[in-house]
């Protein structure tokens, strides 16, 4: 079944006034796009830089679509064409500018031109600080009290993530272990993954993260353990992502990247706060592992 453009029309109102407008728009399910307009969606949810300074044919090459698509997506939106949309997303990134970034540009003017390592340096601080501002200023405080609160209730916490984003779950193991706190991280050497999922229950709870393009295994043992009953708290992308669905809390994590490379400081910054958080709870009352005490 798909979904016309005049029903795109209707279930679209005025055009969003603000980025944060468009992707709570997009995120809540309120504009029921078809699929290419979805794959739209999930670019510039993801690659919002992308949007803001392409031409309309480079954006639809990266995007995987025709340049006409860019226009049906604005229009579904509320927008009169492809360039108001962009003025949206241009503002956005405008307003992203922030102190440090100015601070770096004056330290790089005052100094002419710098080694090619300080301008690494320089280009991975300024990434890393997008990605934290950004999560930073989108953050549901909620959100974030309710994950605390499964995963502190959780007898394990399963960790299941790969690729780019496993880094991140072996750092939660260390960091969850060392505090007394059983886990278990997906990640096995011997390709015993899905066996070890299996033993997941509802007493239970797990963690999935994944980003753009998705890692196959990790939406497979989340969908796995979340069938069997466990709570799945998940760090992703995008609202568009495999491992989003209803019932699942889930947190948006955007990383900003330098020269095709992506930082982990968001991401980071999130699950350190999960794992502190956890401990805290438990330590305020709340239920221990059962490895504590032994």
């Amino acid at each position: 079944m798909t979904v016309s453009d005049e029903q795109v029309r209707a279930d679209s109102a005025s055009a969003p006034e603000t980025f944060a407008a468009l992707r709570e728009r997009l995120a809540s399910g309120a504009v029921k796009l078809p699929k290419r307009l979805k794959q739209v969606a999930s670019f510039a949810l993801a690659q919002p830089d992308e949007i803001a300074l392409g031409t309309v044919t480079s954006i639809a090459d990266k995007a995987g679509v025709q340049p006409s698509t860019l226009i049906r997506f604005s229009q579904a939106l509320g927008f009169a064409g492809f360039s108001d949309l962009q003025a949206l997303f241009r503002e956005r990134l405008r307003n992203q500018v922030s102190n440090y970034d100015e601070r770096l540009l004056s330290l790089r003017q005052r100094n002419g031109d710098a080694s090619r390592s300080a301008a690494l340096f320089d280009g991975f601080c300024e990434a890393s600080t997008r990605s934290i501002s950004g999560m930073h200023d989108r953050l549901d405080v909620a959100a974030m009290d309710e994950a605390i609160r499964i995963l502190a209730e959780a007898e394990t916490i399963y960790l299941i993530a790969q690729r780019r984003s496993f880094p991140v779950t072996a750092y939660v193991s260390y960091a969850l272990g060392k505090l007394g706190i059983r886990n278990v991280l997906i990640g096995s050497a011997v390709g015993t993954d899905a066996e070890t999922a299996s033993f997941a229950t509802a007493r239970d709870a797990a963690v999935a993260i994944s980003f753009t393009p998705y890692a196959s295994s990790t939406v497979a043992y989340a969908r796995q353990v979340a069938e069997q009953g466990a709570p799945l708290v998940v760090i992703t992308d995008s609202p568009f992502s495999p491992l989003v669905s209803e019932g699942h809390l889930w947190f948006e994590v955007v990383e900003a990247d330098f020269q095709g490379f992506r930082s982990l400081a968001a991401s980071l910054a999130l699950a350190m706060t999960l794992v502190v958080g956890v401990a805290e709870r438990r330590r305020a009352g709340g239920p221990r592992p059962a490895m504590e005490g032994m």
